[in-house]
Formats: C-alpha cells, structure tokens, sequence
C-alpha cells in the first residue's frame, strides 16, 4: 500500500499546473533551466531602462543641475535607433556566418554596444556638466555618444533575443515563453531600480563612475550567459552563401501582406501609447493632487510591476488553453479603461485607497496587453521572417511609447498651466485638472485600441484565407477560442 504524502505536499500538490504559469513551461527542446538563463537579456535590458530613465534622468537634472531640455534630448536619443530593429530582425533571420549562427552575433555585438555606452556614460555625464576644462561640445558629443550606444545595444539585444526565444521555443510553449521573459524584464526593472537608489546615496561622483560602470559589466556578463550555448551552430548555413538574401523591402512587402499585419501594428501602437502616457505623471498625481507622501508615492512603482505580474501570469495560463491573443489583448485595454476613469473619480473623492488599486489595474491591463500582443506577433511570424515581425512590434512598442510620454508631459503642463491662469474657467482651476486631461486622452486611445482590435479577434469562427497559411504553421492559432 502507498503512504499518502503529509497534508501540506498533497495540499500544495492540489495547485494546478494552470494556475503557476511557469512550472511548466519548460519542453524537451527548451528545459527551465535553459529558458531561466536565456531570459537573462530582459534583466540587463530592464537594467539599461532604469539607467536611462529613472536614475540618470533625476540625477542630470537635480545633482549635476542640467537644464531640462538637454535632458529630455539625450534621453530621446535611444528612441533613434528604434526603427532600425525591424532591419535587425530581417537581418538576424538571414545572417550568414562561417560558424553557422544566425542570432548570436546580433547578440554579442549589441551587448557590446551597451557595455561600451554605459562604460564611458559616467565620464562623458561629467563633461556635459561642465566639471573640465573642455569646450561643452566635448562633454555634448560624448553624452550623445554614449546614450546612442546604449539605445542601440539595447534594441539589438532584445530583438535578435526574442527571435531566438521564438526559434527555440515549441509553438504550445510560447504563451509561457513570453510571459517569463515580460516577467524578467519587470523583475530587472525593479529589482535594479531600488539597488541603484541604494548604492547612490548619499550621491557623489564617484559613485556615478562606480554605479554605472558596475551596471556595464553586469549587462556583459548577463548577456553572456544568456547566449551561452543556446543557438546551435549549423555548418549548413555557411553553404548557402551563394544563395542572395532576399532585401529587406521585398521581406517587409510580405509582412505587410499577411494576416492584417498593419492592423495589428495600429493595435500595438494606440495600445502602448494609451498606457505609456502616464508614465511620468501617476506619482507627482498622488502627491500633489491626493496629497500622499513621497514613501507611498514611491511604492506605486512595485505595485504597478505587481498588478503587470499578475497580468502577465493570467495571460499565460489562459493563451496555454488556446484563448486568442487578440482577445486577451482586448481584456488588458477594457482593464486599462476601467483603470483610467477610477483613477479620475479619486480625486474629487480624495481617495488614496482607489489610486492604488487604480495603479496596481493598470500594471495588470498593460500585461495583458504587451503579452497578447507580443504572442500574436510571435504566432503571425513565419519561420524565416521571426526577427522581422519581432522587430517591428519592438519598434512599434517603443516609438509609440517614447512619443506617449513625452506628450504626457508636455500636455500635463500645458493644461495645468491654463487652468492656473483661469483660462479655462473657475471649476476647472485645480492641480487635477492637467493629469485628468492626460487620462481622458488615454482612455480615448484604448477605445481606439479596441475599435483596431475587433476585426482581428476570431470570435471562434475560422480564420480569413490570408491568414489560413501563416496561421498553420502554428498548431497554438489554430486551438478553438474557450
């Protein structure tokens, strides 16, 4: 007779696979240790975005007392090389190498890129202040060189990365796949959010050197064991060298073609647009509009990459039972709606309980937003165009998102500035009134999100006959919806 393992085993053994997005998704083609290491790269990646925006953008502006405008450019400057990740995926699926990879020397190079900005960012920060003797257009170049490195490294590595996650992963174990890698990307977020506020206090320039310095050799050695013998090298892609790559505009013509390719490109934009405008305004809302001090303002950040988590968890367990990504999608932009309006109605009601619950909606909708429509674009992908469809939701995703904060900014000043005037009447002259105007727009945008959506949710009926050939290809698309 079998003994019956002890309540708590039996108890924990009762939790479904279902409801523990990553248990299983490991495969004999890619076991959970092999995945685990490859999504190494989003946790540099998130490292970089950190860097990039949050510590170095308060730390340019308050301890090294640069103007804002100059700011503001250096940290667009990444957002240039965005579009050139469509050319990276289309390149990345057709590379040619004498060792027979494809993927792994986009990699390397781009980590490269990224170890070198971030290596000579601290110096070329120093310069820009004006602590030399140097003409300002040295400590200009240098600063522009270095956050165009990085930027550039960044899209590299994470567009030749997810390409190669899309090749090694099965078709069934890509929902799964694609969560874990968002979630990553959250976890270096955060994770290298509070240790970098810790290691640069009290701040000094010399821990500039040493903090950002250390954040290059982390990326370097993150990458490299992401790569770590992931791609198999094969000798027969060295012997089709004589056979012509086809061009980049002959493989974006064929994308453009299949399965409402642009469509699907409008969803992603309006969506991430909708939920990157308020990026930089939900805590200066909480503080000076519902008047919270700045340790619960500063918690809005790890409950916002909660309620992602969760989002990004759900969708996983629901795209493994063959849910379509569209529609789950199309749940993230109904969350972000509901989202949005209660974070307007909290402050007539002064309520600092709905804001929270309002942020920690938010992270969930755009989970489920980023993991429907970054599965899609991975399912809709042939098998010789992966990094092309891969690159182009990338550089959608991230235009769209440096364009949305940006405007966040500029039209929450804006308005605020006519309401303090009395320009736009006696109700309307409050703190809120800037902020409410920037989530009306973002609400506006996510039903635009969901007006591009609908024609590309099935509804359970069978897919149109341009998209019946892409789509057999992957067992996953072709699930009936429940």
């Amino acid at each position: 007779m079998i003994e019956r393992p002890p309540r708590p085993v039996w108890s924990w053994r009762a939790v479904g696979l279902g409801w523990l997005p990553f248990a299983d998704a490991a495969t004999p083609e890619l076991p959970l240790g092999r995945m685990l290491r490859l999504s190494l790269f989003q946790v540099s990646v998130g490292v970089a975005a950190v860097l990039l925006i949050g510590t170095l953008n308060r730390v340019m502006i308050v301890e090294l007392n640069l103007p804002a405008w100059l700011v503001a450019t250096m940290i667009s400057l990444p957002l240039v090389f965005a579009p050139f990740r469509m050319l990276v995926g289309h390149r990345s699926d057709h590379h040619r190498s004498v060792l027979g990879w494809k993927r792994v020397p986009y990699i390397w190079f781009g980590t490269l890129m990224q170890f070198g900005g971030l290596a000579i960012m601290p110096f070329a920060l120093i310069l820009l202040s004006g602590d030399s003797h140097g003409p300002p257009i040295l400590g200009q170049a240098s600063a522009a060189l270095a956050f165009l490195a990085t930027g550039a490294g960044v899209h590299m590595t994470q567009t030749a990365g997810l390409a190669l996650a899309t090749d090694l992963a099965p078709a069934d174990a890509r929902p799964k796949v694609v969560a874990l890698l968002c979630l990553m990307l959250l976890v270096g977020t955060v994770v290298s959010a509070v240790t970098f506020g810790l290691l640069l206090f009290p701040f000094s320039e010399v821990r500039l050197v040493r903090v950002v310095q250390g954040a290059a050799v982390a990326s370097l050695v993150l990458n490299t064991l992401a790569l770590w013998k992931q791609e198999a090298r094969d000798p027969a892609r060295a012997l089709i060298a004589k056979t012509p790559s086809p061009r980049f505009g002959e493989a974006w013509t064929a994308y453009t073609r299949t399965g409402r390719a642009v469509r699907r490109l409008v969803a992603i934009g309006l969506g991430t647009m909708a939920f990157s405008m308020q990026d930089v305004l939900l805590e200066p809302y909480g503080g000076r509009v519902l008047h919270l001090p700045v340790g619960a303002t500063t918690i809005l950040t790890a409950m916002l990459a909660l309620g992602g988590a969760c989002g990004l968890g759900l969708a996983a367990r629901q795209l493994n039972r063959g849910a379509d990504p569209y529609r789950i999608a199309g749940y993230g932009a109904t969350a972000g709606l509901c989202a949005f309006t209660a974070v307007i109605f909290a402050a007539p009601l002064q309520s600092g309980g709905l804001f929270a619950a309002s942020v920690l909606m938010i992270g969930f909708g755009a989970g489920l937003f980023a993991h429907g429509t970054l599965t899609a674009s991975m399912n809709m992908s042939e098998r010789d165009a992966t990094g092309l469809a891969l690159g182009v939701w990338g550089a959608v995703q991230a235009l769209a998102a440096g364009v949305a904060i940006a405007a966040g900014g500029l039209i929450g000043d804006g308005v605020s500035a006519l309401a303090r005037t009395g320009r736009l009447g006696e109700v309307l002259a409050n703190p809120a009134t800037g902020f409410t105007a920037v989530y009306l727009i973002e609400i506006v945008l996510l039903f635009s999100t969901l007006v591009a959506l609908g024609p590309l949710v099935r509804f359970g009926v069978a897919p149109e006959t341009d998209e019946l050939a892409t789509l057999s290809a992957d067992p996953i698309m072709l699930t009936p919806t429940r």
